[in-house]
């Protein structure tokens, strides 16, 4: 089976950095992609935000925190989506204020979208625009709904989020690179995190 990413970016997957293909493409079965590193920054310095984060935090989508220098792995394995598509089930643990904390997500495919289901259960729908600029890939989403049970909202234009992630490979450092941005209309940036890691994809319980 093919990758969400594969199958959105189509031939564009093509254009990707090399050491990308490995994070992007479809993971054997058997196997588990695994990745180490640190995030320069994660959450967001608008404490009064972070009441609202807390409840994210609960369903691991988001935290109340902004912290530097925070070590991180992330886990990810190949699955199959409710509609039989392709999905990667991702897990990304990390210490947060001494506490250990892991945002749990399914990537999938919509329409010709990538399609992130946040949380555990999923709380957060968001959709994203795919492209390749200059080797890495670009992430924007253009439209964000919110789950209780079976019921989703689609949030109206105007005051929903703004997810922009990229993701390149630093040929220098030998690293991959990821930053993600959530912005509000009229308030601006609320929530981030970036950093660096090395990836490799792994058989079995290695």
């Amino acid at each position: 089976m093919t990758s969400p990413y594969r199958a959105v970016l189509g031939p564009a997957f093509d254009e990707l950095h090399p050491r990308l293909h490995a994070y992007f493409d479809a993971i054997p079965t058997g196997a588990t992609g695994r990745g180490r590193g640190v995030f320069d920054i994660v959450g967001s310095p608008r404490r009064w935000l972070w009441p609202v984060l807390g409840l994210l935090g609960r369903a691991h989508v988001m935290f109340p925190v902004w912290e530097r220098a925070v070590p991180f792995t992330v886990q990810n394995v190949p699955v199959v989506s409710a509609d039989g598509g392709p999905a990667v089930r991702a897990i990304r643990s990390f210490e947060l204020n001494g506490r250990p904390r892991a945002m749990r997500d399914e990537i999938g495919v919509d329409g010709g979208l990538i399609v992130d289901r946040l949380g555990s259960p999923a709380v957060v729908e968001a959709w994203f625009t795919a492209q390749v600029v200059g080797g890495a890939l670009r992430l924007v989403s253009r439209r964000v709904a919110v789950r209780a049970g079976r019921l989703r909202v689609v949030l109206p234009r105007v005051v929903a989020p703004v997810v922009a992630l990229t993701e390149r490979y630093d040929d220098e450092r030998d690293a991959q690179v990821v930053s993600v941005i959530v912005r509000l209309p009229l308030i601006g940036r609320v929530y981030q995190y970036a950093g660096t890691f090395r990836y490799e994809i792994t058989r079995g319980s290695e």
